[in-house]
């Protein structure tokens, strides 16, 4: 299973994957940014685009690279990453379900002014224009399809730790559902 954690730059969501990834059992954490970042490794570079998410091979890598690490170590990856784009949501959503991975997929949402307030005040990687930048594309998502595609956790007034642990419950909650399903089919 893949739990997909997505929303803007601010919303907390490396802090609360390392979070969700100790309260769910045999899970890890992979950032498909990482990909991204081997792509602009590539020399020479490929064409200039502003955001690696616009190159073609991203998308299907991310779902290779997840659908390999599921095969050789089995349990969940949780998968922290912004995809704000509509259409290259469902080319991953797609192929991850072509072979058969299960997708809960959250949105860790803020207002305007509490993602905004966090980027300012970032003391880690300090404020970032290409993070305040994604704050309106976000805005724009988030009213036209993003929310209707996942459970969103409002994150404006809860630590990273609070948000994981809403994320990990939730899971638990139709791991569990699914579990008494599987056992009520054996005992008939």
């Amino acid at each position: 299973m893949i739990v997909w954690l997505n929303g803007t730059h601010g919303a907390g969501k490396t802090t609360t994957s390392a979070f969700v990834q100790q309260l769910i059992p045999d899970s890890r954490v992979l950032d498909a940014e990482k990909v991204g970042e081997t792509l602009m490794d590539i020399t020479p570079g490929l064409p200039e685009t502003g955001n690696f998410q616009h190159w073609p091979p991203w998308r299907p890598l991310v779902v290779e690279t997840a659908r390999r690490v599921l095969d050789y170590t089995g349990g969940t990856l949780v998968m922290p990453m912004t995809v704000l784009v509509e259409r290259y949501w469902r080319e991953i959503s797609t192929g991850l379900a072509e072979h058969a991975i299960p997708v809960r997929h959250f949105v860790l949402h803020a207002d305007q002014e509490t993602l905004r307030g966090r980027i300012e005040g970032d003391t880690v990687l300090g404020p970032s224009t290409f993070r305040l930048e994604h704050l309106e594309p976000y805005a724009e998502a988030a009213r036209t399809w993003l929310h209707d595609e996942a459970e969103v956790v409002d994150t404006t007034h809860l630590t990273p730790a609070q948000a994981a642990r809403r994320i990990a419950e939730a899971v638990e909650a139709v791991e569990g559902r699914h579990a008494g399903r599987a056992q009520n089919s054996n005992s008939t």
